[in-house]
């Protein structure tokens, strides 16, 4: 919640009113900027957690993607990636022994490496998925069928007058 409501401020100091969109988006960001921290971080710290993540998942899906000219139209990498990376370096800052015991030697050092870690196997696993697609089924429809529309062309649906 409070990653929707610092979202949705966001929203009305750029865009002078929020919208649905927007709160739903910051719901999201919230839910999984606190996922890697579960269970590890106290209420506080996962308020703190969702007050961060709202704007800066917010720049991610609207600014950044802007400015590199990617197209992401669900915001998976502005939500999910800058969130995901944001909740698990906050971890390491909020983390704490009275919740979990394993929590001890926890920091955002030994996060951001975690992350360099996983973000190296991504790439990578990512890679040879590409690698298998091109060279079965292709990674792009041709040109005239994804004019024509996919719904049409690879699933038989048609829009009804």
């Amino acid at each position: 919640m409070a990653a929707s409501l610092s979202w949705k401020l966001i929203e009305v100091i750029e865009k002078r009113k929020p919208s649905l969109i927007g709160v739903l988006s910051g719901l999201v960001a919230g839910l999984v900027a606190i996922t890697p921290a579960a269970g590890f971080v106290d209420p506080k710290g996962a308020v703190i957690i969702g007050l961060i993540a709202g704007p800066v998942c917010y720049a991610a899906s609207v600014w950044i993607k802007k400015l590199l000219r990617y197209d992401d139209s669900l915001d998976v990498f502005g939500i999910h990636g800058a969130g995901g990376l944001l909740g698990a370096l906050l971890t390491g800052v909020f983390a704490t022994t009275a919740i979990n015991s394993v929590s001890e030697g926890a920091n955002v050092p030994t996060q951001a490496l975690g992350l360099a870690w996983t973000i190296a196997w991504s790439a990578v696993g990512t890679f040879l998925i590409l690698l298998i697609c091109k060279f079965t089924t292709g990674l792009r429809v041709r040109p005239e069928e994804e004019e024509t529309g996919l719904d049409t062309v690879i699933h038989g649906e048609a829009l009804e007058h």
